[in-house]
């Protein structure tokens, strides 16, 4: 069975989120099951990793966006260092830039690189069994192979689309159909949604079936999906909730490249233990507090916004005994505030942007991970933050969920059901006082270490979608 992937994010090629480190590894491991053959089709970005591999050029064409002709160039990488087939599009002036998002023009792009592959597989008459669509950029194409005669070639092709973030949805004006390839008119209904052209509510209602990345966060979608609740209802049954896994090789505290100091769950206490005095150094933080990270971008999805408060009086209540320290980016008024804290607190520590490298190393050394979401389709930080011996504070909601367990009721992690800064406050606190139990706080980091969130399972349960 050979299976395409189309994604704007491949870790470690592009990344800005999640949707990176998924479509990095779960072909990977879709290939390790016999009679599977998966591949990743992406734009091509001005990245460190396109400068330092080989790739071939398997095609060259255009499309036309109304009155503009495009070149299409489709690179595939030598080497398969990814444990995949690696094809990415290059459009040159449309996906030949730094990043995937940020543009003014993303729905030019989006359009061009959907257009882009279909055109490549339909004029080499490559016909996969399955079209894995991620998330609203790649939308359109289930619609578009049904209803294009340009990709007739294609048509039959099973599609599944994934949801990872319902909240981003792609929605364009119709004006902007003339930049489509031409399509059969009287089938515009399966593009929109309330006078726009919507591509997620388009692959929901064009794909053979649809995924969310997990089994809570479909149970959301339901009652609140931007919008598109009563689509989701109305198309029940053909949606699956599928959790993520994490690829185990990347993250695995014993061989990570990345630590100063390599752990099992043998010596994780120790080691966790120099990993996070080496931290603390560096960031000029007391060790011997408990130490709460944040990983992850500046958005309101996120909780970020109730950051800064919840670092006021996190260290008023405690009176500072116990330190935080913040990766991320994103909201100006979130950096300026937090910045602020900087140089007010000597217990909270800032770093600014996202560095792959330096997340490793905290959730090496870190005692909590803090994740206080308004809406986390999966989440793959608490995993990450579990396979690494630290415990997850997180807000009960979508994959949290679905993951992590209150210590209460014989969990691992510790859950707040409302996204509040009192709410949050009150799970630190339970938190501080868990770190203060020796004996409890190292039965929880091997507790963590034990989970096992391995992609094989559930890159076993999309085949089994496919095959249906």
């Amino acid at each position: 069975m050979v299976i395409y992937h189309l994604s704007t994010e491949c870790y470690p090629v592009a990344k800005v989120g999640g949707l990176a480190d998924v479509v990095g590894a779960l072909p990977k491991y879709q290939n390790k099951i016999k009679g599977i053959d998966a591949k990743v089709v992406m734009p091509w970005y001005n990245k460190s990793f396109v400068h330092d591999h080989e790739f071939d050029i398997v095609f060259d064409g255009f499309i036309h966006q109304a009155e503009n002709m495009l070149q299409v160039q489709v690179m595939k990488e030598k080497t398969n260092a990814l444990g995949f087939e690696l094809y990415m599009v290059k459009v040159p002036g449309l996906l030949d830039r730094d990043n995937p998002y940020g543009y003014q023009d993303e729905s030019f792009q989006f359009l061009a690189f959907q257009h882009g592959v279909l055109h490549w597989l339909s004029a080499m008459e490559i016909r996969p069994d399955v079209l894995h669509c991620h998330d609203y950029h790649t939308g359109l194409v289930p619609f578009m192979i049904q209803n294009c005669p340009e990709f007739q070639f294609l048509k039959g092709v099973k599609t599944i689309g994934t949801i990872h973030n319902g909240e981003y949805q792609g929605m364009m004006s119709w004006n902007m159909a003339k930049y489509m390839p031409s399509f059969d008119s009287y089938k515009w209904g399966l593009m929109d949604w309330n006078g726009y052209i919507n591509p997620l509510a388009s692959m929901i209602k064009c794909s053979d079936a649809f995924t969310t990345v997990s089994e809570g966060y479909l149970e959301e979608l339901f009652i609140s999906f931007r919008g598109l609740e009563s689509l989701v209802r109305q198309e029940f049954g053909k949606a699956y909730g599928i959790i993520n896994g994490i690829d185990t090789e990347v993250w695995d505290p014993e061989t990570d490249p990345m630590l100063d100091f390599n752990f099992s769950i043998k010596n994780a206490v120790a080691q966790k233990k120099k990993n996070k005095e080496k931290l603390c150094k560096e960031y000029g933080l007391k060790p011997e507090l408990p130490l709460f990270a944040f990983i992850g971008r500046f958005a309101t999805e996120k909780g970020a916004d109730l950051l800064p408060d919840v670092v006021w009086k996190s260290i008023k209540q405690s009176y500072g005994a116990l330190n935080i320290m913040i990766l991320g980016s994103g909201n100006s008024y979130i950096e300026n505030k937090l910045k602020e804290y900087e140089y007010t607190y000597t217990n909270f520590a800032l770093d600014l942007g996202y560095k792959e490298y330096l997340s490793h190393k905290i959730y090496a050394s870190a005692d909590f991970l803090l994740m206080p979401s308004r809406v986390e389709p999966c989440g793959l930080n608490q995993m990450y933050s579990m396979r690494y011996g630290t415990v997850p504070v997180v807000r009960y909601t979508g994959g949290l969920r679905d993951t992590v367990e209150d210590i209460s009721t014989g969990g691992a992690g510790l859950n707040f059901t409302y996204p509040g800064v009192d709410d949050i406050v009150h799970a630190m606190n339970r938190a501080i006082a868990i770190y203060n139990q020796k004996g409890v706080m190292e039965d929880l980091i091997h507790a963590n270490m034990n989970f096992d969130f391995a992609w094989e399972k559930s890159a076993e349960k999309y085949i089994a979608l496919y095959n249906n």
